[in-house]
């Protein structure tokens, strides 16, 4: 009779030892990138007390943050669908000197820089879905092709000089506040909304969830995979040349080398927010918290003097780290 008890204890024992784990491992998958966030804002928060914390640096950091978020939403589209972009640097930068161009003081009217700008973002990303669909070629060749197009475009453009002296219309979209916000948070809260709205309350973003799980599948179920596509790298480059426009506005120039390396803060913010490398799975708010977490580290370590070149070793251990856990998932 007691070794009855003793046995089914045990068994009983095990099997909330799992239930528990099964918890654990359950709440780490859902919570884990927050309590990721959290722990690493209490840290910079003790090592920097007096700088990190203020109301002023914060504001820095969402300021920062704007044009990486940005192009960070676009990517999580691309990556769902198990393609990338890495174009988007280039993109980035050709429309934004193209947009430049066009925002001298009394030249012309502020939406024909925005419209010329998110209009180029938009061929050129239509030009990557186009291929990638049709020709059956891999967005990584694909989308590392049109980044040296676009680089070589930029250059060309204005025969490598940048291009300053903007109107101050424009300089408001990067630099200016309204009610105390920053406007490219503002720009940043309404590309996240969108982007929300696009992936989980529309056929749209059920059909590159689909496209994402399974292309085969999708295509069986009726789904035009190709105008997926299209429209997904479309939305990307967009989103690129939006990035560019808040970007050149901040700064108030318009340089050859802007967007460099851009690509790869979006894919860390993204695939660190959880979205898989090989599609089907990814949310915005998990971007949101990738693009927050990089913000914060990049922030962080520019406090503590850390060396930029370091700050991009860290970023790429990043990535590698967050693939790494997606395949144990």
């Amino acid at each position: 009779m007691c070794l009855w008890s003793s046995k089914g204890g045990m068994k009983e024992m095990n099997i909330k030892n799992q239930i528990t784990k099964q918890n654990i491992t359950d709440f780490m998958k859902k919570y884990g990138i927050f309590l990721a966030f959290l722990i690493l804002f209490l840290v910079m928060g003790v090592l920097r007390p007096a700088t990190f914390l203020t109301a002023g640096n914060q504001r820095n950091i969402l300021r920062q943050i704007s044009i990486n978020g940005i192009m960070a939403t676009g990517m999580t589209f691309v990556i769902i669908t198990g393609g990338i972009d890495l174009s988007v640097g280039s993109v980035l930068a050709y429309s934004s000197i193209v947009a430049c161009s066009f925002a001298r003081p009394g030249e012309y009217p502020l939406m024909i820089s925005i419209v010329v700008a998110l209009s180029i973002g938009a061929a050129l990303g239509a030009f990557n879905g186009v291929v990638i669909a049709k020709g059956k070629v891999p967005p990584f060749i694909v989308t590392l092709g049109m980044l040296t197009i676009a680089r070589g475009l930029t250059q060309l453009f204005n025969g490598g000089r940048p291009i300053n002296n903007l109107s101050a219309e424009y300089n408001f979209i990067g630099g200016g506040s309204v009610i105390g916000i920053p406007v490219p948070v503002i720009i940043l809260g309404v590309v996240i909304l969108l982007g929300y709205f696009l992936l989980n309350k529309t056929r749209f973003g059920r059909y590159v969830y689909a496209v994402g799980g399974n292309k085969a599948t999708a295509k069986v179920s009726g789904i035009q995979v190709d105008r997926i596509y299209i429209m997904v790298y479309t939305l990307m480059g967009a989103l690129a040349a939006l990035s560019g426009i808040v970007l050149s506005a901040r700064v108030e120039t318009a340089t050859v080398i802007a967007g460099t390396g851009y690509e790869l803060d979006a894919i860390a913010a993204v695939t660190i927010g959880g979205t898989s490398s090989a599609g089907g799975k990814g949310t915005i708010i998990g971007t949101v918290i990738g693009v927050l977490i990089m913000g914060v580290l990049s922030n962080g370590l520019d406090l503590l003097g850390v060396s930029s070149y370091y700050q991009q070793i860290v970023k790429g251990f990043i990535i590698i780290g967050a693939v790494l856990l997606d395949k144990k998932k």
